[in-house]
């Protein structure tokens, strides 16, 4: 499992990289899951959360799942306003509720022969 914590607003690039540096771990550790923790984020626009929405797919392709955790209240409000989603990508209160979520899924899946 990789726990990657941002810890400060990333730019643009830095979120690129972020997604390249995730997808290509999860093949080269044979990562089986990824928790994305955001608590620290004050903001979340319509870039940062394409961004990682597109990692959550990307590494689904190589494999893993995906859990993003921390998702502030403020923020929350915000996305809904601002009509931003994280469609399809599972989350959780905390990193300790995103880690329980992403074992359940990970045992669904490898209940269905994975």
């Amino acid at each position: 499992m990789l726990i990657a914590s941002i810890q400060a607003a990333l730019s643009d690039h830095d979120l690129v990289e972020l997604r390249e540096e995730l997808t290509n771990r999860v093949g080269f550790l044979r990562a089986r899951g990824v928790v994305i923790d955001v608590t620290s984020l004050d903001v979340l626009d319509s870039f940062a959360t394409r961004t990682i929405r597109g990692i959550a797919y990307a590494v689904k392709l190589r494999g893993a799942e995906t859990v993003v955790v921390g998702i502030q209240p403020a923020v929350a409000y915000s996305m809904v306003q601002l009509g931003l989603t994280l469609e399809n990508v599972a989350t959780a209160l905390d990193l300790e509720e995103g880690v329980e979520l992403l074992n359940r899924l990970l045992s669904t899946r490898s209940g269905r022969g994975r």
